[in-house]
């Protein structure tokens, strides 16, 4: 990356030099031109006041040596005077284009080969008011060599300029990618006061993800080793019991018992893998819901009836209170839902307490609220209790048969729901869930 930056750079640089350059040459070659032909003119000016008779005399320096040559031509063509031939053995000069021109317009110029010096020549020709002409030229030759001199020095400062360019490409590059090299080492480590503040917002955005999923990866190994814990307790006893059993050291009593108790650790355990897997259906982010016009109310009819026999075990009263609410929404997880809650409420309950399922409506919006007059959750821990295995009472939820998992399944199927959760709880008065959907 780094290496395409600087490339990217030099080549931008390059083309830049190149391009002004050329258009520095061109420009000045414009200019050098016009100021020839302002020369020339300014020369003509001055030789047109001199008769070609009198040229000879009064030109007493050779104009060959600055590359300078006059010419006196006549009305028909015939040339009077030339400072670098005779005139007499010079053949008419009426078609040349700068004299016709100027016999046309009054002045004429071009840049062409002199037929008589085979050279590449400026010509200026300007009209006289006899109507004779006055031809200046001067030879190109000192004029490429300022060209191709200029050329050179344009050459050698466009060569340093790009050496200058590709040293700062290089610092610039550098400094450019440092702080993506820095996020490459450690992004968590990344002040984002020193990066770029278009970056800042990408930055925040990774290191928010990274943190994510290092929670995720620790509370996928928090997950595990829990898993391990629980499943390991229920195998232990029913391993246990059934050993003892197959020794034969038991009497009939003694068997019952220990085939009571393996008959209890299998369901435990059952429950146990029933609630992992149907976590790990509800963690499937392509899980595809089926929605349908489900009462709240007939659903809590069916919890207290399901529940009526755990209720009467632990001697906890159920009442379900409100009027009909329909809603939409997956049937399946809605009884989960309620089931888990209510289960909760009975197991975590005092004798002689009571569980109310309670349906209603509130700013149009489905209301289901299970509150129950149990043991109550400490407020230091309310926020946790939703998280997988996590017990408020751990040695009541090993009596209780509870697997840990019921709340975090509830977190679930609320956020499947879209809804929104509350907990109120007191200790030793009571806990209310209140969900709206």
């Amino acid at each position: 990356m780094k290496k395409r930056i600087n490339t990217g750079f030099m080549l931008i640089a390059a083309i830049a030099i190149v391009v002004t350059a050329v258009c520095s040459m061109f420009l000045f070659y414009q200019i050098l031109e016009e100021q020839i032909f302002d020369d020339l003119k300014a020369s003509a000016h001055v030789v047109s006041v001199i008769s070609p008779n009198e040229l000879s005399k009064d030109i007493t320096y050779s104009l060959e040596n600055d590359g300078l040559r006059i010419t006196c031509v006549d009305v028909d063509g015939t040339v009077l005077y030339d400072s670098m031939e005779d005139a007499s053995s010079m053949e008419n000069h009426k078609e040349r284009p700068e004299i016709a021109e100027a016999i046309k317009n009054g002045e004429g110029k071009s840049i062409r080969v002199s037929a008589t010096s085979s050279k590449h020549t400026f010509y200026y020709a300007l009209r006289k008011e006899d109507g004779s002409v006055v031809r200046v030229a001067k030879e190109s030759g000192s004029i490429y060599h300022l060209v191709s001199t200029m050329s050179g020095l344009i050459l050698a400062v466009g060569l340093m300029v790009f050496l200058m360019c590709v040293f700062y490409s290089y610092r610039l590059t550098r400094r450019l990618m440092a702080p993506i090299g820095k996020m490459a080492d450690n992004i968590i480590l990344v002040d984002e006061t020193e990066v770029y503040e278009e970056m800042r917002p990408f930055i925040s955005m990774i290191k928010k993800q990274h943190m994510d999923i290092l929670n995720h990866a620790q509370m996928r190994q928090e997950f595990t080793a829990n898993v391990s814990h629980e499943l390991k307790t229920p195998l232990t006893a029913i391993s246990g019991y059934a050993e003892l059993i197959a020794s034969g050291m038991t009497g009939g009593e003694d068997t019952a018992h220990f085939a009571n108790e393996i008959h209890k650790s299998a369901e435990r355990l059952q429950a146990l893998i029933n609630d992992i897997i149907k976590l790990s259906e509800l963690d499937d982010s392509d899980l595809k819901l089926e929605f349908e016009t489900v009462d709240l109310h007939d659903l809590g009819e069916q919890c207290i009836h399901s529940m009526q026999m755990q209720a009467d075990k632990n001697e906890v009263t159920l009442h379900l209170e409100g009027a009909s609410v329909p809603m939409n929404g997956n049937k399946t997880l809605l009884e989960e839902l309620l089931f888990n809650l209510c289960s909760n409420a009975v197991r975590y309950n005092k004798k002689g307490g009571s569980v109310t399922i309670v349906t209603t409506i509130e700013n149009t919006r489905p209301v289901l609220i299970v509150k129950d007059t149990g043991i109550g959750i400490p407020k230091e821990q309310q926020e946790r209790v939703f998280e997988r295995f996590y017990r408020v009472d751990k040695s009541r939820s090993k009596s209780t048969g509870g697997t840990g998992l019921g709340l975090a399944i509830v977190k679930h199927i609320v956020a499947q729901h879209d809804a929104q959760m509350t907990l109120t709880s007191e200790v030793g008065v009571g806990t209310e869930i209140k969900i709206v959907f």
